[in-house]
């Protein structure tokens, strides 16, 4: 009997802990968005597309969104997470449809650009873009589908990212440089005498 009502009691303690790990509301990490309940980055139409492969670097990015809005931050990288200075300068004024010139793209991967409004009533909305260019150019989403199971062979975390090291250069044989002041004071010296 006693063995019984120990049993019962275990299972619905069991139970009761099951339903409580089962009801949690789950969170946001640091570093994913809430998603986009007004469709906004859906409704956004950009030139090149995401994922798009184009035969020829371009010269021009375009954004249409499909309300007013300030835009307030674009950037552009390659896939090494290199900037690429685009000269992008905020304008307070309110428009649905912007054109960004292009310095030359150097050969990439991929480019990624990423972009940021504050629509009439002041909401922030993000959304980036994706897209690569060349006669031997593959979908964005495909280099990084490979790049993403290539780390996940190496390391067997996908959320570990290898981060490219800095350049150094080593410089053998030669000294470090010597800085000697202009004069020498020599304080052994005998004073001159008086004849």
């Amino acid at each position: 009997m006693q063995h019984r009502y120990f049993l019962t009691f275990h299972l619905s303690m069991v139970a009761l802990f099951s339903a409580s790990v089962l009801a949690q509301v789950p969170v946001l990490s640091d570093y994913q968005t809430s998603p986009d309940s007004t469709g906004f980055v859906e409704k956004t139409e950009t030139l090149p597309k995401d994922d798009d492969v184009l035969l020829m670097a371009p010269t021009v990015i375009s954004l249409d969104f499909p309300r007013l809005a300030r835009l307030v931050k674009f950037t552009l990288r390659d896939e090494s997470r290199g900037w690429v200075d685009i000269q992008f300068r905020y304008d307070p004024i309110l428009d649905t449809h912007y054109v960004l010139e292009l310095p030359v793209l150097s050969e990439a991967s991929y480019y990624t650009a990423d972009w940021a409004v504050l629509s009439a009533s002041d909401r922030l909305v993000r959304g980036s873009f994706s897209f690569s260019f060349g006669q031997d150019a593959q979908r964005p989403s495909l280099t990084r589908a490979a790049d993403e199971l290539l780390l996940q062979q190496r390391y067997g975390d996908p959320t570990i990212r290898y981060v490219k090291p800095p350049a150094t250069e080593i410089i053998l044989g030669k000294d470090p440089p010597r800085f000697d002041p202009p004069f020498t004071i020599q304080l052994n010296r005998e004073p001159d005498s008086i004849n």
